[in-house]
């Protein structure tokens, strides 16, 4: 498996995708080994649950995005090669454009068979507005070219990379992702998490996870603010997540009128999120566009009640006013509609976090989509 993100190395939902994919095949019985880039003071080589985890150091830095992920390709390539000489892989799992070039390479140069995981595109993203979109797209197209089969998290997705890369029909394979519930304990002090993030007892705590670039949304729930507090004065919103467009949204947030209703986090490790998750009033996941939606998954594991935009695949996990609420994209009155409805009606929000959380029980584990992974490989084993 070949990924430039994996735990505790966390950039976005790749890492964590990997992570219980991985260790859910190790539990079936099957032999994994995952490629990854370093992280300083994590170790070079280890191996947890059964996963055998190669971490690579990318001896050279560039300031250019794709330029730098050209260059720890090759070391990527290396590595891979190094662990050839000792195991016999039967098949390769890329994950993503990222480390599709020195997944090209390995397949060709083993002779194995290739799966590619297209967790987004660059094409849903960006709509391909620069020199440097154009060339990832192409990348993109590259390894979905060179896949022997496909897996895309929805039917959302699928569409995509059949209608833009005019990838086969048959050949790309929807699987969701997954979440651990074991992660999510019976409960947490509340009241303790909540003061440490400055909510009081009285307040209701409106939360939103994700990287801070504009494809999240977050500026929509930002601008919901004032339409939320106008009807719920207890209501206070906390953001989880970096990224390069946190000092325009905290410009956005002042100019609110309600800046210290709004806090920012930045970057909290798993185990104070799923907390936080746990503590929360309601999750917001605002996105403009969404290839699957993780966070909204974590929320419905967390037994929280999740208002999404009805965009990708977010609607596929979401039955509206069933399993989370669903509002529209790119609209704040919609987002403050949706907030104001969940924190209105108490015995309404119970119902919809009892209906989410038997649909993730039943749908989302990691043994069942380990299982339909090991039936694609078997497909380009043959």
């Amino acid at each position: 498996m070949l990924t430039w993100e994996f735990p505790p190395r966390i950039v976005g939902g790749i890492a964590r995708h990997c992570e219980g994919l991985a260790k859910a095949l190790s539990r079936q019985g099957h032999e994994v080994h995952v490629v990854t880039l370093d992280l300083p003071g994590i170790p070079y080589y280890e191996e947890i649950d059964g996963v055998k985890i190669y971490r690579t150091a990318a001896e050279l830095g560039h300031p250019n995005f794709i330029t730098w992920t050209l260059l720890f390709n090759h070391f990527l390539e290396k590595r891979m090669a190094d662990l050839s000489k000792e195991v016999e892989y039967d098949v390769l799992h890329v994950h993503d454009w990222l480390t599709a070039p020195a997944g090209i390479s390995f397949k060709h140069f083993l002779k194995k068979p290739m799966v590619l995981t297209v967790h987004s595109t660059e094409y849903g993203r960006s709509s391909l507005h620069s020199p440097d979109s154009y060339a990832i797209d192409g990348i993109e197209w590259w390894s979905t070219y060179e896949a022997d089969k496909i897996i895309v998290t929805t039917e959302f997705m699928r569409r995509e990379v059949c209608d833009h890369f005019r990838a086969p029909w048959e050949k790309v394979k929807i699987i969701p992702n997954g979440i651990n519930l074991k992660k999510f304990p019976e409960s947490v002090d509340r009241g303790a998490i909540r003061r440490r993030y400055g909510i009081h007892d009285h307040e209701k705590l409106v939360l939103c996870v994700g990287r801070l670039v504009p494809q999240k949304g977050v500026e929509y729930l930002i601008k919901a603010v004032p339409r939320v507090v106008q009807r719920h004065h207890e209501a206070k919103f906390v953001i989880v997540g970096d990224g390069w467009l946190k000092s325009h949204l905290e410009h956005v947030a002042r100019s609110s009128g309600h800046e210290r209703k709004i806090a920012f986090t930045g970057f909290i490790p798993d185990s104070e999120l799923v907390a936080l998750l746990m503590s929360a009033d309601v999750l917001v996941v605002p996105s403009i566009y969404e290839p699957f939606g993780i966070v909204a998954l974590e929320g419905m594991a967390a037994k929280v009640p999740v208002v999404a935009t009805q965009v990708g695949g977010l609607g596929e996990i979401i039955e509206h006013d069933k399993t989370g609420i669903l509002v529209h994209s790119r609209n704040h009155e919609s987002l403050a509609w949706g907030v104001n409805r969940v924190l209105s009606d108490s015995g309404h929000s119970k119902w919809l976090i009892e209906n989410a959380l038997e649909k993730v029980q039943k749908t989302y584990s990691w043994e069942s989509i380990a299982m339909k992974t090991v039936k694609v490989y078997k497909e380009v084993v043959g």
